[in-house]
């Protein structure tokens, strides 16, 4: 199993079980995970992004090279954000990186969001945009943060034909703002997880909208527990191959083995 939406250190506004790193790689192995793909929680909010980038890079490396996959942060409004994408690739060896738009106060309607895809997929480089963290009726009252609105992505991703995209903490997909995200799926051009899919027969729904090729295992954990996403995909009754699909192929397909 292949979990591509997890986070090391703390939440900024209270402890979760799991936020240890060696205590997360634990708990997952012992879920039966044989990798895990890795952003920070102190992007969100610390300004010092290449700091934030190095702790992460240090901590995959230290804990479980093989099984941790960093997933470093670039914020395109800060100044030297080509340097923290070059940093990204070239010192700490990064496989892609994580976007948190509404935390770092852009939209993807933004010109910098297509100069920022256009050098991801100049490097190689996943790009991972997460469009929830918290529903909005439980975040600390004088830090709300709406979700990022997927509208003006699919124009953006035909002009970067060679981008790697994936949309994380997405929800179903399925209103009129997705339509051309979900045939940019069925092309094979943009994948999306399930860890903010809700209701019995949501994940099978998400599949058949967006894509059986396209949807991939992600958790989001420790922020969510663990076990609610593998309920998910028992809930979804899938058949074995698109249970493997889920639970690893796709991932596989979208970054080879290490």
């Amino acid at each position: 199993m292949i979990d591509t939406n997890v986070h090391l250190f703390h939440w900024p506004f209270r402890r979760l079980a799991g936020d240890d790193p060696a205590e997360l790689v634990r708990r997952l192995k012992e879920k039966g995970v044989r990798q895990a793909w890795a952003g920070s929680f102190e992007a969100l909010l610390c300004r010092d992004v290449a700091g934030v980038n190095s702790r992460l890079a240090d901590a995959c490396s230290h804990h479980c090279p093989d099984f941790l996959v960093p997933f470093g942060c670039v914020n395109p409004k800060f100044p030297d954000w080509p340097g923290d994408l070059r940093r990204c690739h070239e010192v700490h060896r990064m496989r892609g990186i994580r976007l948190y738009p509404n935390y770092h106060g852009y939209t993807l309607a933004d010109p910098v969001v297509a100069d920022l895809f256009s050098r991801a997929a100049a490097r190689r480089l996943m790009v991972q945009i997460v469009f929830c963290m918290e529903d909005e009726r439980t975040q600390f009252p004088l830090m709300r943060v709406p979700p990022v609105d997927p509208a003006p992505l699919a124009e953006i991703v035909r002009r970067v034909p060679d981008l790697k995209l994936v949309l994380l903490n997405g929800g179903g997909w399925d209103g009129d703002e997705s339509r051309g995200l979900r045939e940019l799926a069925r092309e094979g051009r943009v994948y999306c997880d399930m860890a903010r899919v809700e209701g019995i027969e949501g994940l099978a729904d998400l599949i058949r909208s967006f894509s059986p090729t396209q949807v991939m295992f992600g958790s989001s954990y420790p922020f969510f527990y663990f076990e609610a996403a593998l309920l998910k995909v028992k809930s979804a009754g899938l058949a074995q191959d698109g249970r493997a699909a889920l639970l690893e192929g796709n991932a596989r397909v979208l970054l080879p083995e290490l």
